[in-house]
């Protein structure tokens, strides 16, 4: 991937727009909480590495750290 945004032709935007703000990681659950340079939205990323899945939540900047706290709670 390139680092130089004069070659940046849009394939790889999502890795180099997104900013890993806060990260937690316990018994195999990873999650993350991303902001987006290009739309400023925020999003919890979660992965479940003993089931197996993984999905993201939109977080609204209000909620942002309770979306982050509790991601299953908003997943649903």
């Amino acid at each position: 991937m390139s680092r130089n945004p004069s070659n940046c032709n849009g394939d790889d935007m999502t890795e180099t727009t997104l900013t890993e703000l806060h990260h937690r990681s316990a018994d195999g659950i990873e999650v993350s909480l991303l902001w987006s340079r290009v739309t400023n939205a925020l999003t919890v990323a979660v992965e479940d590495s003993r089931s197996g899945v993984t999905f993201e939540v939109p977080a609204p900047a209000d909620k942002a750290l309770d979306v982050f706290e509790h991601p299953y709670a908003y997943a649903a």
